[in-house]
């Protein structure tokens, strides 16, 4: 149908996206898979799914060129609706230091946050290593700790809306505290700002599990995973896109 907006599923040739494309296939969406920088610019949405790990991801992204076209599409204008899903989501934002080579060049850094410095530059901080992520969002992820509770959190959690998740489109019709499937070791830290949580989850310490900015949404879950709930927070995602769609006409 000539309503059907296009979403593009970024394809960083680390493992499976079937099922992501399934999900938006049944949310209504037509799902391109494609490793292309072009196709990412002008997909009526764009969605970066969550397989590997921050370091190996975002070098790929970064010697590609893919990750200049999603910088350059979530910017552009009114911005293409962009959904991260689990490492998805933690790519959007500053730095993580999730399989950082240990025999990789370190750049010097003019602050913690790796400011000014391309996606995939790895760098000195805080007495760690880290890799520069995306940065269209403000923030950190790291390892989730060790101890009580088994790590990879792995399994169906609750998810609690915060009071920006209440307006969220992307939560529209959410339940407070529906359990979604998590598949994960790191996480966001609480340096994230406030106003961009949606929705938080406790799992070894609290997390963000859903984030919004403008036309930018992320999940640490896997809503593609997710039955009913999942399937409902993808259509939501293909509304967003759709509408967008429909006012540039």
């Amino acid at each position: 149908m000539a309503n059907t907006p296009t979403i593009a599923v970024i394809d960083y040739h680390k493992g499976n996206l079937s099922s992501v494309a399934r999900g938006l296939a049944r949310a209504g969406a037509e799902a391109l898979v494609t490793d292309d920088p072009a196709t990412i610019r002008t997909a009526d949405g764009i969605v970066l799914p969550g397989v590997g790990s921050f370091f190996d991801a975002i070098a790929f992204m970064h010697e590609t060129g893919q990750d200049q076209a999603v910088i350059d599409a979530v910017a552009h204008g009114e911005g293409t609706p962009f959904l991260g899903i689990c490492l998805g989501l933690q790519l959007l934002f500053e730095r993580g230091d999730e399989g950082v080579p240990e025999g990789a060049a370190a750049c010097l850094s003019h602050d913690a946050r790796g400011t000014g410095l391309a996606p995939a530059t790895v760098f000195e901080a805080e007495g760690r290593r880290w890799v520069r992520g995306l940065g269209i969002l403000g923030g950190s992820c790291s390892v989730l700790p060790s101890g009580r509770l088994k790590i990879p959190h792995v399994g169906w959690d609750q998810v609690h809306l915060t009071p920006a998740g209440r307006t969220c489109p992307l939560l529209e019709g959410f339940a407070e505290g529906a359990n979604l499937y998590f598949t994960h070791s790191f996480a966001l830290d609480g340096d994230v700002a406030l106003d961009d949580v949606a929705a938080r989850t406790f799992y070894a310490r609290d997390f963000a599990s859903v984030v919004w900015h403008g036309n930018i949404f992320g999940c640490q879950f896997h809503p593609e995973k997710s039955s009913a709930h999942g399937l409902e927070i993808l259509r939501n995602f293909v509304a967003i896109v759709a509408q967008r769609k429909e006012g540039r006409a």
